[in-house]
């Protein structure tokens, strides 16, 4: 039986009438939606944060998995947080951002929030034979953690927080790539508000994805914000309380016009505080 890696596990904070389904990203743990998903509860949100299936046990299991399970524990994710709140804004990281825009489309939400999403990977001519490669060389290595960061963290302590697999599952990329066609097609029949969000200092996504995310969405609604100082985990890297604050005001703005009796959310998180914004 698959055991979760400590302190990745799933997590449910209750709150008002204004929920936030988070979704982590590709070969990542909910731990790195946990510090945001804290603020939000802390602004009067209900909060959940599922595990999408394969992640924060071991790469085999995410091996067997498809981009049809990572859909469906987000609708199941949003079926479990509409018990209890009147409207659900989806916000993902990465990969998390890639399903939160695709299930907009699938999915009655006030909203979405996207952070350090990819439009496309790297172009890369070993990306059409990623089935068969896969047979070969089922993993590939991601640098030492040891490394200058560039593709992580500016902060060393943080980069040492951080939860995920080692190694990247070559056929689960080539799932991402199929989902990222998905969300491709789904982009101009997307409604509802969008809020994007990426670091000019993330080398992991191609920096071209969030204004080519923008260019065609199809809300009316649509805002980019780039940030600076973070690699590409901007939920826990040092600009994250602009990254939180940036949530709570898109989510108040946007509840606000629908839903007037929502959590008025208005005071930020005693650890914002500490931090001095």
């Amino acid at each position: 039986m698959a055991e979760i890696i400590p302190t990745a596990e799933p997590f449910f904070f209750p709150g008002g009438k204004i929920g936030c389904l988070l979704i982590h990203g590709f070969a990542g743990t909910p731990k790195e939606m946990r510090w945001m998903g804290e603020d939000l509860c802390q602004r009067g949100y209900a909060v959940l944060a599922p595990r999408l299936p394969g992640h924060a046990t071991r790469p085999a299991d995410m091996v067997r998995t498809r981009v049809t399970d990572w859909l469906a524990a987000v609708e199941d994710g949003w079926h479990l947080l509409s018990d209890s709140v009147d409207q659900i804004f989806l916000v993902g990281l990465s990969m998390g951002g890639v399903l939160s825009l695709l299930m907009s489309t699938r999915l009655p939400v006030a909203g979405t929030i996207v952070m350090s999403t990819p439009y496309r990977l790297e172009n890369d001519p070993r990306l059409k034979f990623t089935n068969p490669l896969s047979v070969f060389m089922p993993y590939l290595s991601k640098p030492p953690r040891s490394d200058d960061p560039g593709t992580g963290y500016f902060d060393q302590s943080l980069w040492d927080y951080h939860v995920s697999y080692p190694v990247n599952p070559l056929r689960s990329i080539a799932e991402l790539q199929l989902l990222l066609a998905q969300m491709q097609a789904a982009l101009p029949l997307i409604k509802t508000p969008v809020l994007l969000v990426h670091s000019k200092n993330d080398t992991y996504v191609p920096q071209d994805s969030m204004p080519l995310l923008y260019e065609r969405l199809g809300s009316a609604d649509k805002t980019m914000l780039w940030i600076e100082g973070s690699g590409h985990v901007v939920t826990e890297e040092p600009p994250r309380w602009q990254v939180y604050q940036a949530a709570h005001e898109f989510i108040q703005r946007i509840s606000t016009a629908k839903h007037p009796t929502g959590s008025d959310g208005a005071s930020p998180s005693p650890e914002a505080e500490r931090d001095g914004k």
